[in-house]
């Protein structure tokens, strides 16, 4: 989901939670009782003008809900948050990485709150990666679990090596030429199947390492942006780390890539 969706969906619960909330429930059932009660307290007041005065409380409290920035942020983090439902991830330590690295987003929100002017703006822009970071680590995290929870390929990892073995076996015994070709062909195919299998697990391990060095380099932003706030925007530094961001990005995305093809190849020999 792209930052400005998740920032517009943001305001869109303000509004709601705004216009359902009980200050406005409270707004117009007094508005109704001062026009029953007290229809004209003066001769040139007009019963409407309390519907009015009532509208017009309401529409400012709602425009302070919506202006208020603390609510805003507030509203923003609860939504991006509920975009990754970490029940979904089974293995236990990707779900613990992503715990953390929510924790991380959540102390580099609260380091934006403390700045303002051109500093908060440099900081905002930076968490506006991170986003981007997170969300890429989640979808890794959910493609090692597709692996390790897929049950052909633990049976394949278990029955290919020893029909390997007994197709060789077979071949260099069998006297009939045809045959013979026949066998050679399957163990051709089990090779390249063991061959797929072994990438799968290795592309398992390294991905799992990823997302362990990936937890360890957001740490080291976070501290990075200590830093950026303890001193002048320098709009140098701060271009450094979002380089540095879209390049664990895109490491991220190209293990996402690479698993992906490793199941289609997968996919494609069975």
């Amino acid at each position: 989901m792209p930052e400005n969706e998740v920032r517009n969906r943001a305001l869109g619960a303000i509004l709601t939670n705004a216009i359902l909330s009980w200050q406005i429930l409270v707004t117009f059932i007094l508005t109704g009782i001062l026009m029953v009660v007290v229809p004209q307290p003066f001769d040139w007041w007009q019963p409407w003008f309390w519907a009015v005065g009532g509208a017009i409380a309401a529409l400012a409290f709602v425009v302070s809900n919506l202006t208020d920035p603390e609510a805003s942020q507030a509203a923003v983090a609860r939504e991006f948050e509920s975009r990754f439902d970490l029940r979904q991830i089974r293995s236990n330590s990707s779900r613990q990485r992503l715990e953390r690295a929510l924790e991380y987003r959540r102390s580099m929100v609260a380091l934006v709150k403390r700045h303002s002017g051109a500093m908060r703006t440099q900081l905002q822009h930076t968490v506006a990666d991170i986003n981007d970071w997170i969300a890429h680590m989640y979808d890794l995290a959910l493609h090692i679990d597709s692996f390790e929870s897929n049950e052909l390929v633990e049976r394949d990892r278990r029955t290919v090596p020893q029909q390997l073995e007994k197709a060789r076996l077979r071949a260099q015994q069998e006297g009939d030429p045809a045959v013979r070709r026949d066998l050679e062909e399957q163990v051709r195919q089990l090779e390249l199947q063991l061959s797929n299998l072994e990438a799968t697990v290795s592309s398992i391990k390294r991905a799992e390492i990823q997302l362990d060095s990936t937890l360890s380099s957001l740490g080291t932003v976070y501290a990075q942006m200590s830093l950026l706030g303890t001193k002048e925007v320098d709009s140098s530094s701060a271009q450094r780390l979002r380089l540095d961001i879209k390049d664990e990005v895109a490491g991220l995305q190209d293990t996402i890539d690479a698993l992906d093809e490793v199941q289609a190849q997968r996919l494609r020999l069975q």
